[in-house]
């Protein structure tokens, strides 16, 4: 490096360009800075020299130096611009600490404290004022609204169950399909609904059943196949029909999509693929309250009473269930309350009922548990 070479000072309080001469000190630990205009001659040493960035001419460095300030990063706000490419090439290939990153002691600390603070700000919002949101807009929602959102989340769990595209999943063998309307007219001819309840079965191993807003139910092949008479599935969709009419499928999706926009602008998701997955994974859980579970169960059982269909079949279903249990954890009421507590109501229940007809004739229950053949 020559004894000096010329530069541009900037001194950080004005926006004055400063044409200053730069040469190393007589002890080589520091680079002394004269200019005509600069009041006096300024020391920098070398082991203080920070760069920053400065992608407008690779042949240019940018350097302060390092020293107390009000920002986080300890810098002096006065800055110096080499142009020269032998004192460039200089600094850069003896100055390690050239790159690096100060940050002010106790800054780690203060980090970790704003992220507790922003984990306990997603929790509150997830935990306590989605719910309270999602209760409100259930109650206010229209429900051609409701109906349509209800279809956009079915299509979404049909894309999480690994359908290729809308309907890809549906089954809709013409005799199992007239056997499921037999089965949904017979339990809801004899109520006053606030829904036209659609009823479809996928084709998935899955056993399971879920209700989404509007009217949407759905019926996993999983289920049927794991059902041993057409009661025990009257059982199930009267209650995911009790979801439907309590909007409980309503506030549980309506949660979930905020949930999953929470999750959006902290991951960054801009395609949809995190809000599809909250969604479908709250939807498959069916995690609902306990009190909610509790007034579908008996809204389900009130359901089967006024069809003249005994409600064996659903404190059967409830045994199955509690049975596979050991084996493998079925997804259809993973997460409910205890299946032997609600068999026993539901047992209860059918032992005062009278003058019962199963919901649907041999050939038709042969014919729902082909639906999907």
């Amino acid at each position: 490096m020559e004894a000096g070479t010329k530069a541009q000072f900037f001194d950080g309080m004005s926006a004055k360009r400063h044409h200053v001469w730069v040469a190393m000190s007589e002890d080589n630990q520091a680079l002394t800075i004269q200019g005509d205009s600069l009041p006096q001659s300024l020391r920098w040493r070398l082991m203080d020299l920070r760069a920053l960035a400065d992608a407008s001419d690779k042949n240019r460095l940018t350097v302060t130096r390092h020293a107390d300030s009000d920002d986080e990063a300890p810098r002096d706000t006065a800055r110096l611009v080499v142009t020269d490419p032998d004192l460039v090439d200089w600094l850069h290939k003896t100055r390690p600490d050239l790159f690096r990153a100060d940050v002010r002691k106790g800054t780690g600390r203060k980090v970790a404290t704003y992220a507790m603070g922003a984990l306990a700000a997603c929790a509150l919002m997830i935990f306590v004022i989605l719910p309270a949101m999602a209760n409100t807009m259930a109650r206010i929602i229209p429900i051609e609204r409701e109906i349509a959102f209800g279809k956009t989340v079915t299509a979404n769990m049909e894309r999480l169950l690994g359908g290729s595209r809308i309907r890809s999943l549906g089954c809709s063998d013409p005799d199992g399909t007239a056997a499921l309307n037999a089965m949904l007219t017979r339990l809801t001819a004899s109520r006053d609904m606030q829904y036209q309840v659609e009823v479809q079965v996928f084709n998935h191993e899955m056993i399971n059943a879920f209700a989404a807003p509007g009217g949407q139910v759905v019926l996993l092949r999983g289920l049927l196949e794991e059902a041993n008479s057409p009661d025990e599935v009257a059982g199930v969709l009267a209650h995911e029909i009790a979801h439907v009419e309590n909007r409980d499928a309503t506030r549980q999706a309506l949660r979930a999509a905020g949930s999953a926009g929470l999750l959006t602008m902290i991951l960054g998701d801009f395609t949809g693929g995190a809000a599809i997955a909250v969604i479908g994974e709250h939807m498959l859980s069916a995690s609902y309250s306990r009190e909610a579970e509790a007034d579908a169960d008996r809204f389900a059982l009130a359901m089967l009473q006024d069809a003249g269909v005994s409600a064996q079949g659903f404190a059967t279903f409830f045994d199955v269930i509690d049975d596979l249990q050991d084996f493998e954890l079925p997804e259809y009421l993973a997460t409910h309350p205890t299946t032997s507590d609600r068999a026993a109501e539901a047992r209860a229940f059918a032992n005062t009922q009278v003058n019962t007809q199963p919901i649907l004739s041999d050939t038709e229950w042969r014919a729902l548990k082909a639906i999907c053949n």
